[in-house]
């Protein structure tokens, strides 16, 4: 996979060259770069600034290749404010996990779970073709590996967490195979979505919100350039025939009327009819799935009966301010968001910040500094709780902390 520029692995902490103009590199490829350019300098602990300067690379996406690699041993997390990371014995070879383009013409690209181990896992790819004897995919993870974190199709890593002694990605695999649907409710940002990408390699997603419609889900009528009109399968049915995981997001948020048309895929006839079309009969082969999530705190967002009791198992997601510590977020970030979880249970603010605004807040810090960034989190809270955010940064600090604004011209 062709890195653009050659990284300089002879710079230092204090080099004073200029930063060169960032570059986009894709994340294994910049994975492998971050690794070497540790391996080259095994006694050094970088921020991830000058890692980020040396490799003419964005901050954030250096940040998150560094955590990535700290997940799996291949780098070591030795300072958290900032956050430093030096080499560890394995970091000269995970170049070797850099995977080389695929041409378009080939098959789609497998996800990989990059598990700590000596080699990543891969998942199997959804057949084009699926027979009756189609086995579901799964993300097997070693003896070794199982405290280990899951790479995303995406490139980022995501950490397990217990459910029910459990980790929750294995739950998910097992529900699967015993054909039990779930339904993942909890606020945004707090990792459902990313949840279910690291537990199935093979998901298809559906966006659901209040103008989801039938055609949406089971497809329609498309014209093509010779005026012609054919039948296009929606990711309902393509999920169905492909024996594949679907996840609804929000599913909630979709009209009764239209997620009914899910009801018979759900239940004991696997199978649904497509009116639209001929009354087409759709049979779901092995394998297929279907996990939902519920937004409980969205506006219009409605958990029918109907709807519920197809889900029997029903789980809560919060964001784990355990696993934000873990990942690098500054300590005063996390007393202000237990202060402010505090404050929204016994009801006296709306808000407090999720994982995803906890990493948000991580990467403004790298980049803009930490005084921005609390700054920042008291300009992203509802304009309703803002004084009260205000307030808990301000107490957590010392000293008087207000929301992001214009100042004079400089």
């Amino acid at each position: 996979m062709t890195l653009g520029a050659t990284p300089n692995m002879s710079t230092t902490p204090n080099s004073t060259a200029p930063a060169p103009t960032p570059t986009r590199l894709a994340s294994g490829a910049l994975r492998a770069a971050v690794a070497a350019h540790l391996a080259a300098d095994p006694s050094t602990a970088f921020t991830v600034t000058q890692v980020a300067k040396a490799l003419s690379a964005s901050g954030g996406a250096v940040g998150n290749a560094l955590m990535a690699l700290a997940a799996v041993d291949h780098a070591q997390l030795t300072c958290e404010a900032p956050r430093r990371f030096q080499a560890t014995e394995t970091s000269g070879a995970v170049a070797t996990f850099a995977t080389p383009p695929v041409p378009k013409a080939t098959a789609p690209v497998p996800a990989v779970a990059m598990v700590s181990g000596p080699a990543p896992v891969a998942v199997a790819p959804a057949a084009e073709t699926v027979t009756q004897k189609r086995r579901v995919p799964q993300r097997t993870v070693s003896a070794e590996a199982k405290q280990g974190a899951v790479m995303r199709p995406n490139g980022q890593a995501y950490h397990p967490r217990d459910l029910g002694g459990h980790r929750d990605v294995e739950v998910l695999a097992k529900l699967r195979e015993a054909g039990i649907p779930a339904l993942l409710y909890g606020p945004p940002g707090t990792g459902k979505t990313s949840m279910v990408e690291a537990a199935f390699g093979d998901l298809i997603t559906v966006a659901g919100d209040n103008d989801t419609t039938v055609a949406d889900l089971i497809g329609e009528y498309t014209q093509n350039p010779d005026g012609t009109y054919e039948f296009v399968h929606g990711p309902l049915v393509r999920a169905m025939r492909e024996g594949r995981a679907l996840l609804v997001d929000d599913a909630t948020l979709i009209p009764a009327n239209v997620l009914a048309v899910l009801y018979p895929a759900l239940d004991g006839r696997r199978e649904i009819h497509i009116k639209a079309h001929k009354n087409e009969l759709v049979s779901a082969a092995p394998g297929f799935y279907v996990i939902a999530g519920h937004n409980p705190g969205a506006h219009g967002a409605v958990l029918t009966e109907a709807l519920s009791s197809r889900f029997c198992f029903q789980v809560e997601v919060s964001s784990d301010l355990d696993l934000a510590k873990f990942l690098g977020i500054h300590s005063k970030a996390l007393t202000i968001a237990k202060n402010l979880r505090k404050r929204q249970a016994s009801g006296s603010v709306g808000w407090c910040p999720n994982l995803r605004e906890l990493l948000g807040f991580r990467t403004v810090a790298e980049v803009l500094g930490e005084d921005v960034a609390f700054a920042n989190l008291i300009g992203i809270a509802p304009p309703e709780d803002r004084a009260t955010v205000a307030e808990v940064v301000t107490a957590a600090l010392g000293r008087e902390v207000s929301a992001l604004a214009l100042g004079k011209q400089l």
